[in-house]
């Protein structure tokens, strides 16, 4: 009878890249982590000095919305407020098995890729909850390969309509996981205070983790992450708290910046930039010099905030592109937030897996060591840098202990 289930040989993982190890796997578990393990696995997988790797982490991606793009029409001017006007329009045919259908699709492409935590945004803003309903669903029937969190977020806002209020308390009685927030699309300015506010009043009413889609425009005037700041001080639910996007926070003045660093220094909260969404959508109304429309990723991650990534969108009213690899909105990170440094690279590294980790709040289950859940990936590469520069094929997905995916060898051949 084999010791083990599973085990991975000749693993290089991180802390430690110079020295190969075994993985030993039982019962879901990371059992053992040692170089020559003796006893035997009923599988096992020489990985030859390859790196191995706590799973990616998705902070922030709208399943509901997925594989809809086109649909009814194509976002012609690639502004945000276009494509919430195109997704107003599908959202009205959507059905719970058209909503399923799409985000598992979704799900099963990111899992291939190395994703086996993703938190996802349902749009609360219709009265039949149809997104909701279908992403909890989901959530339930993929639990045994993927862990996924469901943010209760009205699009439209909280106070836009005499609705929303409501909808966004019965989506948490439902079971979603996270209160959300858009507080910069409400009507007036003092509707959007109001609502951040009333997430937070939420939150700890059903004890729920926040996430707000917080000044996600490139309007300099727009500040409600300085109200979110001072909910998370008064509260002290900091580190449960994540303000996503935050883009407007590239436009403000420095004077106004630095004072806002300093206010975030007294708090733990979570940060989430989409760099591939936030390119794209942000700096349309300028002519040139044109901003890059995102937030200041580098400066938070200096000052010891937690920066995490997304992909926001694939293939959406808002982006026509996007096959949801993490490794492609690190990528695009690098460049736009000028991460060139070793450490900077490696630290967009960390932004898809341990300070996602961190945002969904499941570090302790999250991570390569002996007695954590078995959840890992095998990259062709030998270290985070070598990863990003090739955006690396994941070779093995590894789930609860089992091997989910597997992706083999294609090799180039030169012909002359």
């Amino acid at each position: 009878m084999s010791d083990y289930e599973l085990i991975l040989r000749r693993a290089k993982v991180l802390g430690n890249l110079q020295q190969e190890v075994d993985i030993g796997i039982e019962g879901g578990k990371i059992c053992a982590i040692a170089p020559d393990l003796t006893r035997s696995g009923a599988k096992e997988i020489d990985v030859a000095g390859q790196f191995v790797s706590p799973p990616f982490v998705e902070s922030h991606i709208h399943l509901d919305s997925a594989l809809t793009m086109g649909e009814p029409c194509w976002n012609q001017s690639g502004t945000l407020f276009e494509g919430i006007k195109i997704w107003g329009e599908r959202k009205q045919s959507l059905t719970l098995e058209d909503a399923k259908k799409r985000a598992i699709a979704t799900l099963q492409l990111q899992a291939s890729q190395g994703t086996l935590f993703v938190r996802t945004h349902a749009d609360v803003s219709e009265r039949n909850l149809t997104a909701l309903q279908a992403l909890l669903a989901v959530r339930e029937e993929v639990k045994d390969w993927i862990t996924l969190q469901v943010v209760a977020f009205p699009q439209d806002g909280i106070y836009s309509h005499p609705d929303n209020e409501s909808l966004i308390e019965e989506a948490l009685k439902l079971g979603a996981d996270v209160v959300g927030g858009i507080p910069h699309y409400e009507l007036t300015r003092e509707d959007g205070v109001k609502s951040v506010h009333r997430i937070f009043e939420l939150a700890e009413k059903y004890t729920r983790l926040i996430d707000i889609h917080c000044d996600e425009i490139d309007d300099e005037q727009s500040r409600f992450l300085e109200t979110i700041v001072a909910c998370a001080i008064r509260t002290d639910m900091k580190g449960k708290v994540t303000a996503s996007h935050t883009t407007a926070f590239g436009s403000y003045n420095n004077a106004y910046a630095y004072k806002l660093m300093g206010f975030l220094q007294r708090t733990q909260i979570n940060f989430i930039a989409n760099p591939l969404i936030n390119i794209t959508l942000q700096g349309r109304m300028d002519t040139y010099p044109k901003r890059r429309g995102l937030t200041r990723v580098k400066e938070l991650w200096q000052q010891g905030l937690n920066v995490s990534l997304g992909n926001d969108c694939v293939c959406d009213p808002w982006y026509n592109f996007g096959i949801g690899n993490m490794l492609d909105a690190a990528y695009m990170a690098i460049h736009v937030c000028q991460m060139m440094g070793r450490n900077e690279i490696d630290a967009c590294y960390e932004m898809i897996t341990n300070y996602g980790a961190k945002t969904l709040n499941i570090e302790p289950e999250y991570g390569i060591a002996e007695g954590k859940p078995a959840n890992l990936i095998v990259l062709d590469a030998i270290d985070p840098y070598d990863t990003l520069r090739r955006r690396a094929t994941v070779r093995h997905v590894v789930s609860r202990g089992q091997v989910l995916a597997s992706n083999s060898v294609s090799e180039l051949q030169w012909l002359r």
